[in-house]
This record gives structure tokens, sequence and C-alpha cells, in this order.
């Protein structure tokens, strides 16, 4: 029988989803520095993609299941089903502006130009709030852009908040709460539904996480 396909995100989700894996039964490679993509991994095959590419794997059946960060479930529009809060690689989405500009943030009416990268729950978060923003979208370090002029502020993760600090930006509201989830295929869920109850099963008692079972299609911001 074909082994089950679970994608990991590279970067710094890779090394906790690959733990939580381990811890959950299924026998990785001992090397934890091995950069192959496709890994053999007990009864499972590990499929390590970048995050912003992770969900396209998924959701077209390249991988029967992925973990995946809440922040890009909430960012982009897959098809795929939402079926178990990890437990890690928690992080926030916060609104920040330079400090001693928050002036900016407490006039309501005012217009915002805010630099992020991610543009969807950004422009959500805004007009929830009925707050006039104009997005800059951006791919690298957008706490550099209020700094040179080009944003008002930013709309980004934070871990710990020593980026934000180091780049005199002071937070003024909290859009979302992140960490990992496990993310299914919807065929996969019906065609090796006892391979993917298995796979859910055995990381629920590792991380004692709480099931959800949503589809994430058209989610909106936190």
């Amino acid at each position: 029988m074909k082994k089950l396909t679970v994608a990991v995100p590279a970067g710094r989700l890779r090394a906790d989803a690959l733990r939580a894996l381990r811890s959950a039964g299924y026998a990785g490679a001992a090397d934890p520095d091995d950069r192959s993509l496709l890994l053999p991994w007990g009864e499972l095959t590990v499929l390590v993609a970048k995050p912003v590419d992770l969900l396209t794997y998924v959701e077209r059946g390249a991988a029967d299941c992925g973990i995946v960060g809440k922040d890009v479930l909430l960012e982009q529009s897959h098809h795929v089903y939402e079926l178990l809060d990890l437990g890690f690689g928690r992080c926030r989405g916060v609104v920040a502006v330079p400090r001693g500009r928050t002036a900016l943030w407490d006039d309501a009416r005012r217009p915002l130009r805010i630099a992020t990268k991610y543009p969807r729950v950004a422009e959500g978060f805004f007009r929830e709030r009925g707050r006039p923003v104009e997005i800059v979208e951006m791919y690298g370090s957008v706490e550099l852009a209020p700094r040179v002029g080009l944003s008002d502020g930013i709309l980004d993760v934070v871990m710990t908040g020593a980026t934000l600090r180091a780049n005199d930006l002071v937070e003024v509201a909290q859009a979302f709460v992140s960490t990992a989830r496990l993310v299914v295929n919807p065929v996969s869920l019906r065609a090796r539904s006892d391979a993917v109850q298995t796979l859910l099963d055995r990381l629920r008692g590792r991380s004692g996480g709480a099931a959800i079972a949503s589809a994430s299609q058209g989610e909106g911001s936190a």
C-alpha cells in the first residue's frame, strides 16, 4: 500500500514538525541536517516544502496531509480541511507603528498605509474595523518599510517582539494568533481515511491538541 505523504514546512516550523511526527511514533531519519526534500519516515513519506507552497501540495494531492502555520491558512485560500491544532510554533500577527507616531493609530479616521506579507488578512482586519487602509504587499523584511517612509506601519507576525524593538516599532493591535495545524486533502480524507485517522489520533495523543475538523477555504482573518 502506498505510504501516506505528509508535507512539513521548511524554516522555523520544520524541526518541531518532524519532532511531532517522531513523538507520535513515526520513525524518521536520524540525521537532522538531511537536506533531502522527500524523506522516508517509517509508515510515512515526508515532503519538505516552503510554507508559502505547502498548501498547494496538499490541495492538489501531491501530499495527503500537511503541517502548516495558521497564519498561512488565514492568508491563503485553498480547499483543504483543518483537523488539529498541534500547539507549537505559536506567534502573533500584530499591527505596529514607529515609536513616537502612535497617534497615527489613535486617529481612527486617518487612512493608513500598511506594509505586510499578509495582504488578505490585513484587508479583512481593517475592513472589520471600518478603517481606510492602503496595503503595500511585500515579501521581505517589512520592518524596514516605515523606517524609510514606504508605509505608516506594518502587519506582521512576531514571536518575542525583538525585531520590532530593534527597528523602533511598537505594537498597537493584535490581528491573529497562530500555531501549527494539521490539514488534509479532502480526497485523501475519504480514500485513505484509516491512515489519516491513525495519523490524527497519534498526533492528538502526542500534543493533546484540540480537533478542529473545518474547511480552511474562504476563511477570513482571526
